[in-house]
C-alpha cells in the first residue's frame, strides 16, 4: 500500500514537472515569435526609434524567472517546500 502511494506521488510530481517544462517551452516560443514581429513592426514604421527593446527586456525578465522556476527547482521550486515539510514532520514525530 505504501509502495503504491509512493509510486502515485512520484507520478504526480513527474507529471507536474512535465507540465511546467511544457509551459516554459510554449512561453519561450511565443516570446520569440512576438518579439520578432515587434522588431519588424518597429523596423518598418519608426526609423531611428528602437522601442521594441523595452518589451523584449521586460518580457525577458519574466521568461528568465519562469526558466529558473522550471529548471532550478532545487533552489526556487518545490524542493524547499518538501524539505520544510519533512523537517516539520520529523519535529512532530520526535515530540519537540
Amino acid at each position: 500500500m505504501v509502495k503504491d502511494m509512493d509510486h502515485d506521488e512520484r507520478y504526480l510530481r513527474a507529471k507536474k514537472k512535465v507540465e511546467n517544462l511544457k509551459g516554459f517551452y510554449i512561453h519561450s516560443t511565443v516570446y520569440i515569435l512576438v518579439n520578432i514581429m515587434l522588431f519588424f513592426i518597429n523596423f518598418f514604421t519608426f526609423e531611428g526609434e528602437w522601442w521594441f527593446i523595452f518589451p523584449l527586456m521586460g518580457w525577458g525578465v519574466g521568461l528568465t524567472v519562469h526558466g529558473l522556476v522550471t529548471f532550478a527547482s532545487g533552489f526556487f521550486g518545490e524542493g524547499w517546500e518538501e524539505r520544510k515539510i519533512q523537517e516539520y514532520m520529523d519535529k512532530d514525530q520526535s515530540g519537540k
